[in-house]
């Protein structure tokens, strides 16, 4: 069977969507995307670009004008432009239900409670009273976050006592306009650990090897594969990965980020529904890309092998905010299997994610040793 060329629409024109798009053009496809910012990092790759903000449907129906189906690079997409597209016809993957529930915190968490997936304890918050209730029955230490948004540590703040609990509350309810936020209970996590699952229209589910991770200051730094974990943590974090995948019917790849805890339990954290940046390693050391697999999944193809060809690690090349120039890249390429991706963006803000790089290695250990030793030679001028 010779496939018909199709033309993929992207909600979202950040590095997620550009790593897709070059999966996609790679395979016969072509690439539309819908960004506020032009000569956007996935623009820059895609056959054409529709400039416009994220909660525009008129511009997103004029994006699927264009395109044979939709897909998503983030999550902060407007759910009604989703449901807009929708109900126009057009195919969205993964569809305006899982969006729903994966970028609304408190509903997240009620749903993976609902097919009982460990979560820690939370409650809703609206008003300075519910944070009396919400300390009393849930617990401190705590962390206050918005329900909507937030990424990278955004919309959210670790709270210690009373005090730091009604400062928190005045500072992000001003941040969500209003909105209610959400009262978690603080794990005390040994690891933290994210698996990307994807899964097709025919109903297969594949997971990817398992990603150790370290975050500072709330942005992932680090990503190792293989987890130095035991085998009953791999297949309890499948387990869970499947059974999301299974009960929202998802169509695409997405990512369940988790914490180990000390008795070697796992709680998830949240969901994130589509590629994520703990996954960027299948670039380089798998059989499958996490892009690949998701351009397999929406296009109702055969999914890929998720076989790891190599232990890696990878490390996020953050903006500094004192230069746009990136300096050392020779010195970090003399290791030959170290691998640098950077996303075509030209500031270089502070904390911002301007690309990362990958090191390929015969051990976890090795990789992240190797990876870090690159990233170090790296610097901003």
């Amino acid at each position: 069977m010779i496939l018909p060329p199709k033309t993929i629409g992207v909600l979202g024109g950040g590095q997620l969507g550009r790593m897709f798009a070059m999966e996609a053009k790679r395979m016969g496809y072509r690439i539309w995307t819908l960004d506020p910012e032009p000569d956007s990092p996935c623009g820059q790759v895609a056959d054409g670009q529709v400039q416009a903000p994220f909660d525009d449907l008129a511009a997103a129906q004029e994006l699927a004008s264009h395109c044979d189906l939709i897909t998503y690079e983030f999550e902060n997409v407007h759910v009604r432009v989703v449901e807009g597209l929708e109900q126009a016809g057009k195919e969205v993957s993964p569809g305006s239900r899982v969006l729903e529930v994966t970028q609304n915190r408190l509903l997240e968490k009620n749903f993976l409670r609902s097919h009982q997936i460990p979560v820690t304890g939370f409650c809703k918050i609206e008003t300075l009273k519910d944070l009396e209730v919400a300390r009393e029955t849930v617990g401190l230490p705590a962390v206050l976050k918005t329900i909507f948004g937030g990424y990278d540590g955004k919309g959210q703040i670790v709270i210690q006592n009373e005090q730091e609990a009604e400062e928190a509350f005045h500072r992000l309810e001003e941040l969500s306009q209003g909105k209610a936020l959400v009262w978690e209970k603080f794990v005390p996590f040994v690891k933290e650990l994210g698996i990307i699952c994807s899964r097709n229209k025919a109903g297969q589910v594949v997971t990817f090897p398992i990603a150790e991770n370290v975050h500072r200051e709330n942005i992932l730094h680090l990503s190792s594969v293989p987890a130095r974990i035991g085998r009953d943590v791999e297949d309890r974090l499948i387990e869970i990965a499947v059974k999301i995948a299974e009960a929202l019917q998802i169509v695409g790849t997405f990512c369940v980020e988790t914490f180990l805890l000390e008795d070697g339990k796992v709680m998830v954290n949240e969901i994130a529904p589509r590629v994520h940046n703990c996954g960027h390693y299948t670039l380089d050391a798998c059989v499958t890309s996490q892009f690949e697999q998701h351009l397999r999944a929406i296009c109702d193809l055969p999914l890929g092998s998720t076989e790891l060809l190599s232990p890696v690690a990878m490390v996020n090349l953050l903006g500094e905010g004192n230069g746009n120039e990136l300096i050392g890249v020779e010195e970090a390429l003399r290791d030959p299997k170290v691998k640098l991706h950077l996303y075509g963006k030209k500031v270089a803000k502070a904390k911002r994610k301007m690309g990362h790089l990958t090191a390929l290695a015969g051990s976890a250990e090795e990789a992240i040793e190797r990876a870090l030793s690159a990233h170090k030679k790296l610097r901003w001028r």
